[in-house]
């Protein structure tokens, strides 16, 4: 599995000349890593102001991020699966009329599943850019730094797995999915750039 790689490991298959893993893997991995580094501030001894109420909402926070970074850690593995779905579909025959609608209904099934693990990455993202306002509201401001770096990955992270869910939604032709799912992208995206996810400083 990718998610069990050393990071050189994992570095040298983005790398390679094989297309999996890609971007889509990456954005999951990019999220990961910024839900991280706002468990690590929250986990802080010294907050904000060492009050209880720091304590209780960072407490809340951790428990959100620890749910949200352990998907965003499978989707790196899952959005490679759904990839490479997406590619054994497009191989299937397609010499009898039979193959051929067996063929297109595979891809449209892989298509789909391929546009729905980066869309759950985004979902994670925005949630975990939620946490991020608690974390920068409550947690010790000699780590805003360390905020500030997880908001901008959340960021990348959820940009990265948007551009993955347009280009497979392109494919699917099922107007009604495309339509709720293209509905849902725009409103998170407009989401993160209203502000969500304040790094505090």
């Amino acid at each position: 599995m990718l998610a069990d790689k050393t990071v050189r490991d994992l570095l040298a298959a983005f790398a390679s000349s094989d297309p999996t893993p890609g971007g889509g893997s990456a954005a999951a991995l990019t999220s990961a890593v910024g839900a991280s580094l706002l468990m690590m501030v929250a986990a802080l001894p010294k907050t904000r102001s060492n009050s209880d109420q720091d304590r209780a909402a960072l407490s809340s926070a951790t428990s959100s991020l620890t749910g949200i970074r352990e998907q965003l850690t499978e989707a790196i593995d899952a959005d490679t699966a759904a990839y490479d779905q997406v590619v054994g579909a497009y191989k299937l025959a397609k010499g009898s009329d039979e193959e051929k609608a067996a063929r297109t209904a595979a891809i449209q099934a892989a298509l789909r599943a391929a546009t729905d693990v980066p869309l759950r990455v985004m979902r994670w993202s925005a949630q975990a850019l939620d946490a991020a306002t608690i974390v920068a509201a409550h947690g010790n401001p000699a780590a805003s730094s360390d905020v500030g770096v997880a908001v901008a990955l959340l960021r990348a992270g959820l940009e990265g797995a948007r551009l993955n869910v347009d280009v497979n939604l392109s494919g699917i032709r099922d107007e009604r999915y495309s339509s709720a799912v293209a509905s849902e992208v725009r409103e998170l995206v407009e989401r993160v750039a209203a502000g969500n996810g304040d790094d505090g400083r």
